[in-house]
């Protein structure tokens, strides 16, 4: 079977300046589907509506959604993985005696403890807010599969040492982070994914730029931060390359032969 690249989605291949995949990135990407097997490995849910054209751009042949919670292989779903409850429930109420917000979004609405937390935060980034809150408390009575945290690093290091069960990953901007249960990762996933595939893990090369790829970058035969990542993630890496504007992809797919210039 064929080697596995996986790439990470924001700031990986989608830049967050003009919010768009540099041509050269996705060149890459054409050219390597010959001889490699395509994984996009992501926080997002690549089925939502938010991501769906995003999906349908780079085509790929499997997809780590949700940080390993949800992985697909085509329109196959070949594992799926929702919070604990009784967990979950713990979080929301551990989040309700901070400044700090956690939820997610399920359907049109978003369950956030803290909302006012969220819009601040949508109105910094994009001028606005135009989520649907609703009351956190019926997340407990959804399936979910991982959660946001909007605040700072501090508070997300002071909500894992709480609950050791989960992992909150940080994002690049360190303004929020990913919350999802330590029994699934991007690491597990790209796992799930060999096994599909009948492959090792040394057969795999994974990208990434924040703390969610940490896991899949240090369990990859080939771990490459971009030169945009945070120093954790370029410390674990076996590689470094340019940043997501500067061909950071394309350079190090010709670095290592997957490609020809």
């Amino acid at each position: 079977m064929k080697p596995i690249v996986s790439f990470d989605i924001d700031m990986t291949l989608l830049d967050h300046k003009d919010w768009s995949i540099p041509a050269s990135a996705m060149e890459t990407i054409e050219k390597l589907r010959e001889n490699y097997t395509i994984v996009v490995a992501t926080g997002r849910d690549m089925d939502s509506i938010f991501s769906t054209a995003i999906r349908d751009q780079i085509r790929p042949d499997a997809i780590i959604h949700l940080n390993g919670t949800k992985v697909t292989v085509g329109e196959t779903v070949i594992y799926e993985h929702f919070f604990d409850k009784d967990l979950l429930k713990q979080i929301l109420s551990y989040a309700k005696t901070t400044p700090y917000s956690v939820g997610t979004t399920v359907g049109e609405y978003d369950y956030y403890v803290n909302p006012e937390t969220v819009a601040e935060h949508d109105r910094k980034l994009w001028g606005e807010c135009r989520r649907n809150f609703a009351d956190a408390d019926k997340l407990v009575q959804l399936d979910v599969r991982t959660m946001a945290y909007i605040g700072d690093e501090t508070g997300a290091r002071t909500m894992e040492e709480e609950f050791p069960e989960i992992h909150v990953h940080m994002f690049a901007d360190k303004k929020g982070a990913d919350v999802v249960e330590r029994k699934a990762s991007k690491a597990v996933g790209l796992a799930r994914l060999c096994d599909f595939y009948k492959i090792p893990l040394s057969q795999t090369i994974a990208f990434g730029d924040s703390m969610n790829d940490y896991d899949i970058v240090k369990a990859a035969g080939i771990g490459i931060a971009m030169g945009n990542a945070m120093d954790e993630l370029k410390r674990a890496a076996d590689y470094i390359t340019d940043a997501i504007d500067q061909d950071g992809i394309k350079n190090a797919c010709l670095h290592f032969r997957l490609i020809r210039q």
